[in-house]
């Protein structure tokens, strides 16, 4: 598949502060991306680079295989053939939904027959019969981002950034959109720069998700790989496994295993290894709370812990506990547990994820 997006060593200062430090990447034609990352990582940053919105400090965008921006020239986002959908949806308050989304082709001054065939198109694959006479405070937040997509589409752009798009909406219907929204750029092969804070929309979405951290890619991955083996505590941290016990230690790592002692209590750790395995180093093991269980006697791979409290969800608990360390776990469990209950934690080695411990 063709190249559509690359970046080469993109930086981006505020200041002193650095933002972006130096972002490698290639997307495929018809690829879907998702970037995740917390507060601060810098994925909205690379977005609006991207899009033209911001200048890069140092290296290099290129779009379908022409230079947009770098230290020699930024072109503006007119000039990249890329699209983009806000987190508000950005229509123009005053227009109907029609002229929302013709906007586009009318600045490119398009002829009036190319017009109507390319509405013609959108509204059939947006399902957005009955509504183009409407203004946006007449639609729905969903019919809403039916009309960004389609103003974002008719243009053909080579690629569709998509800046948190979902978040505006409730929950339901976020479920709904992300799945029609991957099934309508899937079928279309539309290439895809997808930012969101959603862990769930990034896995129902994308081909790939990056992982941003502190201005740099931890991972770059299927949804698959990213969920299964997270390469960082951070990764795994931003992808379900919650629970970080920051107190173990390393005692033996072979191929494809890693014992670590927390307390007087050793767990095995099975695939997932720090990078460095020195004898004594400090680890960061991770978990998530439905994949571990509470359990009275003691048994392998299992941490000694105090009930703190039982909360209902429906079908099941959520346990917080507390180990003799005066670390947090959080664990699902079918029963109500007394505060003040003490038990074990047992963690399946092939879900324990065992990183080298970093900072405090």
């Amino acid at each position: 598949m063709e190249t559509i997006l690359e970046l080469k060593n993109v930086r981006k200062n505020y200041g002193k502060k650095q933002i972006l430090k130096g972002i490698d990447l290639e997307v495929k034609e018809g690829e879907i991306i998702s970037v995740l990352g917390p507060s601060g990582c810098g994925k909205s940053t690379l977005l609006n680079i991207i899009a033209g919105i911001q200048d890069l400090d140092d290296g290099e965008v290129w779009i379908h295989g022409r230079e947009v921006s770098s230290g020699r020239r930024t072109l503006s986002i007119e000039e990249r053939n890329v699209n983009m959908v806000f987190q508000d949806f950005a229509l123009w308050p005053h227009m109907k939904a029609r002229d929302n989304i013709l906007y586009g082709l009318k600045v490119k001054k398009t002829e009036r027959e190319e017009m109507k065939r390319r509405l013609e198109e959108v509204v059939t694959l947006l399902h957005l019969e009955g509504l183009l006479n409407q203004y946006p405070s007449e639609l729905s937040g969903g019919q809403q981002q039916r009309v960004a997509i389609a103003r974002a589409l008719i243009t053909k752009p080579d690629i569709i950034l998509l800046d948190e798009p979902l978040c505006n909406l409730d929950i339901q219907l976020r479920i709904e959109m992300r799945t029609e929204m991957a099934q309508l750029f899937h079928s279309l092969k539309t290439t895809v720069f997808h930012v969101t804070h959603d862990p769930s929309e990034a896995f129902a979405m994308a081909d790939r998700i990056i992982v941003m951290n502190g201005g740099r890619i931890d991972q770059i991955d299927t949804p698959a790989v990213c969920y299964t083996h997270p390469r960082t505590g951070m990764v795994a941290g931003l992808l379900g496994a919650g629970n970080c016990l920051k107190q173990g230690s390393l005692t033996q790592a072979g191929e494809k295993f890693c014992h670590i002692t927390y307390g007087d209590y050793p767990v095995t750790a099975m695939d997932f290894l720090p990078e460095r395995t020195a004898a004594g180093m400090e680890t960061e093991l991770r978990f998530r709370p439905e994949e571990c269980s509470f359990c009275r006697e003691q048994e392998d791979n299992v941490i000694p812990v105090t009930v703190v409290l039982s909360t209902f969800e429906g079908g099941r608990y959520r346990i917080k506990v507390e180990t003799d360390k005066g670390e947090g776990i959080c664990l699902l469990h079918g029963e109500f547990l007394e505060s003040g209950r003490t038990g074990f934690v047992k963690i399946a080695g092939d879900k324990l994820y065992a990183y080298e411990k970093i900072g405090i």
